[in-house]
C-alpha cells in the first residue's frame, strides 16, 4: 500500500493542532507507521493548536473560536473520524456520536439578523438587486487566474455589503469586504447549498461540545494508545537542512525545552511535518476587569519557521503575505459563563430557538457588527448542570460600540455584556452571575488576504524529500480555508504524497455541478 519508507523511519510532527494530529492518525492508519515512531512537537502546554477549549465553572471557561461544519461536505475530516472511537459512547465513532447528536439537535435559526430596534430582520429574500446578481454570477465564474490577488469589493458595488445575504454569509464564515475574491469564490461553490439555507444554516452541524473535547481529545487519546509520543513545552527555533542539487532534506530540529536547548537528527528516510504559520499566533485574553493586551508577531514565535524556511525559496511561499497587516486581519471573540439561567431564558422567548438550535445571531447595525452563538449544553465537559456557557465574536472591533464608547478593544468583559445588553433592550441583572473573557487574535483571519499561485506552498512543496506543511497556509485547489476540513485534508495529502500511499484521498464534493443545487442557488437569488 505504500512504498519508501520502512518501520525504522520515524516522522516528526511541529505544532500540536489538528493539521498534526490528522497527520499522525494518516501516518499510522493508512502508511503503517508505528505509533511509538511518531512524535508530536508543540510549544504550549496542551495540543489542540486553534480548537482550544479551556477552563471550569469557578474561573470562567473560554475558547477561542467555535467551527460550525457540516455533512455535506468535511470529507476528509469524516473519513479520519469514522476511525477515532468516542470518548464516551463505547462501540461508536466520532464520526457516529456526531450524526447522531446532530439528527436530535437541528440547526434552524429564526433570529438569523436582528437590527437596533431589535426586531428580527426578515431574511427569506436575500436583498440582491439585478446588479447584484449579475456581479455574484460574473464572479462564481470567473478564473482564479483572472481574479489573482482582487479583493471582494473590487468585483462587487458597495450596495451588495448592504445586503441580507451579505450580513448572514460574512458572519457565518468571517469575511471582510477587503478579503480575497479567489477565497470568496470558493466559498460560494464549495457551500452553494449552504447559500440555499443561509438565512436558517440549516445544513451546519456541530459536535457535541467544543471541538477541543470532541475533536481534539478522542483524536489525541488514540494517538496515545497506538504509542504515538506527544511532548508539550517544546518550541522548535530552527529546522536544519541541506540542499542536493533542486532537493530539498530537513537534517535536523533545534528545540527549546524546559529552557534547555536539544537536538533532533532527522535520518534518512524520516519525515517531518511543519505546521507553518498560526491564525491563531499572538492571542490574548482578558477578563471582566481588563481588555486583552494588544500583542503582535513579536510576542510569538508562530510564525518563524515559515518565514526562514521560505527566505529565498519561492517553492515555500511567501508568508509576508499574510501576517504583514493585522489591522486587517484581526477581531476579538469572547466566551460568557453563567450561573443562572436568565439570559438563556430569555435568549430562547426572544429568538424562538432553544440552546443549540438557533447558530448565529448577528447586530447587523452593531458598530463592532457582533454576533452570539447559544450551543447546546452543556458544552464542556466538565461543565455543571447549572452553569452556562455561550460564545460571541465581532468583525470590527476597532470601532467604537453603540452603548459602550469604547472600541471593542479597548474593553473589559463587563463592557462587552452591557454592548451585547444594548443590542438586545436585556437588563443588565441578566449577567449579573456572568464572567465574561474576552480574546484578541490578531491574525485569525489573515488566511483571507488576496494572494496569488506561489504564495502558499504546497502540502509538499516541489523539491522537498522529507518536509511537508500542514496547515491553513498550504494550496489545495478548490477547498476553503478556515475549516476543520482544510486541515485534515492538507495532512492526508501530504502524507500519501511523502509515503506514496495508494489509497485514494476523499476529492472535494462537486456540489456546485449538481443541477439540483443550481436550481435551489438561482431561486434563493431571485427572492
Amino acid at each position: 500500500m505504500r512504498t519508501g519508507v520502512t518501520t525504522k523511519a520515524k516522522a516528526y510532527l511541529v505544532g500540536g493542532g489538528i493539521g498534526s494530529l490528522a497527520a499522525a492518525a494518516f501516518l499510522i492508519r493508512d502508511g503503517n507507521v508505528p505509533g511509538h515512531n511518531i512524535t508530536i512537537l508543540e510549544s504550549a502546554p496542551i495540543l489542540g493548536g486553534s480548537l482550544d477549549g479551556a477552563g471550569d465553572p469557578v474561573h470562567g471557561y473560554s475558547m477561542r473560536g467555535g467551527r460550525m461544519m457540516t455533512t455535506d461536505n468535511y470529507e476528509c475530516t469524516w473519513d479520519l473520524y469514522k476511525s477515532i472511537p468516542s470518548l464516551t459512547r463505547p462501540g461508536m465513532s466520532v464520526f457516529e456520536e456526531t450524526v447522531e447528536f446532530n439528527e436530535i439537535h437541528r440547526s434552524n435559526a429564526m433570529a438569523r439578523l436582528v437590527d437596533r430596534r431589535r426586531a428580527k430582520v426578515p431574511v427569506a429574500s436575500m436583498g440582491f438587486s439585478m446588479q447584484d446578481r449579475l456581479e455574484l454570477l460574473k464572479l462564481s465564474q470567473a478564473t482564479e487566474e483572472s481574479l489573482g490577488a482582487s479583493r471582494i469589493t473590487d468585483c462587487l458595488s458597495p450596495a451588495f455589503f448592504e445586503t441580507p445575504f451579505w450580513y448572514m454569509w460574512s458572519t457565518t464564515f468571517a469575511f471582510q469586504p477587503w478579503h480575497s475574491a479567489v477565497e470568496f469564490k470558493r466559498y460560494l461553490l464549495r457551500f452553494v447549498l449552504e447559500f440555499s439555507r443561509i438565512e436558517t444554516l440549516g445544513g451546519v452541524k456541530r459536535t457535541i461540545y467544543n471541538q477541543y473535547d470532541s475533536l481534539v481529545l478522542p483524536l489525541q487519546s488514540w494517538l496515545m494508545d497506538q504509542g504515538v509520543q506527544l511532548i508539550t513545552g517544546c518550541q522548535v527555533t530552527e529546522i536544519g537542512h541541506q540542499t542536493n542539487g533542486d532537493e530539498f532534506v530537513v537534517t535536523a530540529l533545534h528545540c527549546l525545552r524546559a529552557g534547555k536547548v536539544e537536538h533532533i537528527d532527522v535520518l534518512d528516510g524520516d519525515l517531518v511535518f511543519l505546521q507553518n504559520g498560526s491564525m491563531t499566533d499572538a492571542s490574548s485574553l482578558g477578563s471582566m476587569g481588563s481588555a486583552p493586551p494588544k500583542r503582535t508577531k513579536a510576542d510569538s514565535g508562530g510564525w518563524a519557521l515559515w518565514e526562514s524556511l521560505a527566505d529565498g525559496r519561492p517553492q515555500f511561499g511567501r508568508p509576508a503575505v499574510f501576517n504583514s497587516s493585522i489591522a486587517q486581519a484581526w477581531w476579538e471573540s469572547f466566551t460568557v459563563t453563567l450561573k443562572h439561567p436568565s439570559f438563556f431564558d430569555q435568549m430562547e422567548q426572544f429568538s424562538g430557538n432553544e440552546a443549540g438550535t438557533g447558530c448565529l445571531v448577528t447586530f447587523k447595525d452593531s458598530n463592532w457588527l457582533m454576533s452570539i452563538v447559544l450551543a447546546f449544553q452543556p458544552h464542556f465537559a466538565n461543565q455543571p448542570a447549572d452553569v452556562q456557557v455561550f460564545w460571541g465574536y465581532s468583525l470590527f472591533p476597532d470601532r467604537i460600540g453603540n452603548y459602550v464608547a469604547k472600541s471593542m478593544t479597548e474593553c473589559n468583559g463587563a463592557e462587552i455584556l452591557e454592548e451585547l445588553c444594548g443590542h438586545l433592550r436585556f437588563e443588565l441583572t441578566t449577567m449579573a452571575t456572568a464572567n465574561c473573557i474576552p480574546c484578541r487574535m490578531p491574525y485569525l483571519t489573515s488566511m483571507f488576504m488576496p494572494r496569488v499561485p506561489g504564495d502558499r506552498p504546497f502540502p509538499v512543496p516541489t523539491g522537498s524529500k522529507n518536509l511537508a506543511f500542514v496547515s491553513q497556509f498550504v494550496e489545495i485547489p478548490d477547498d476553503v480555508v478556515f475549516t476543520v476540513e482544510y486541515s485534515v485534508r492538507a495532512a492526508q495529502m501530504a502524507v500519501y504524497q511523502l509515503l506514496g500511499i495508494d489509497r485514494k484521498i476523499p476529492p472535494v464534493t462537486p456540489h456546485a455541478a449538481s443541477h439540483h443545487a443550481q436550481f435551489d442557488a438561482l431561486l434563493k437569488a431571485f427572492k
